[in-house]
């Protein structure tokens, strides 16, 4: 999809900038990515308070399938959800879908990291080994 286009078509919404990722680009306002062009569709971010907007659209959110070569192939969707095609001709309705994808990724930054069970402080792995000191001021473990 032409990136002039994506800049015309949110202009209603002010400017944006369009950069290439991976297979597609991520169109950003003031540095922030708030929609994702793949294989020409455009998507934009949505989180708890703009999903229903886009599921009462009979839009579905971008998804991509990982380890295929493995032979183990998952299902992975991503918080970016397809522009309902009425959009294309409507630019001031488009601005506040935009508008509200913005405001879905600004509370996305805003909001505090989400600990994973991978990452979880009481796994072996991130356990920390106490230490104290022997009578050579040196430190060594104590499992």
């Amino acid at each position: 999809m032409d990136h002039d286009f994506i800049r015309d078509l949110f202009a209603p919404f002010g400017p944006v900038t369009v950069r290439r990722m991976f297979s597609g680009a991520g169109i950003f306002a003031d540095g922030l990515m708030f929609g994702l062009v793949i294989r020409d569709v455009i998507y934009l971010k949505a989180d708890d308070l703009n999903r229903a907007d886009f599921e009462r659209e009979g839009c579905a959110p971008f998804t991509y399938t990982r380890g295929k070569k493995s032979g183990r192939p998952s299902q992975h969707a991503l918080p970016y959800w397809r522009l309902p095609e009425r959009l294309y001709d409507d630019p001031d309705e488009l601005a506040l879908w935009a508008r509200r994808a913005f405001a879905a990724a600004e509370r996305k930054k805003m909001a505090p990291p989400k600990r994973s069970a991978r990452n979880h402080s009481n796994s072996p792995r991130r356990r920390r080994r106490s230490l104290t000191k022997n009578s050579a001021g040196r430190c060594r473990s104590r499992a």
